[in-house]
């Protein structure tokens, strides 16, 4: 696992085609924006841990 520190407006690259970026930050919240190809699905994590 990998463990940045970013602010606002920074942004995370993984394998050239997933781009996180930070968009808000304030009093222990974070906003991400993340850009990806169709292909590949995005999920929080609290979904995939429901039963």
């Amino acid at each position: 696992m990998l463990v940045v520190g970013r602010k606002p407006g920074q942004y995370i690259v993984i394998n050239e085609k997933i781009i996180i970026k930070i968009v808000k930050s304030e009093k222990g919240h974070l906003r991400l924006a993340i850009e990806a190809p169709k292909d590949i699905s995005i999920i929080r994590g609290e979904l995939l841990n429901q039963d």
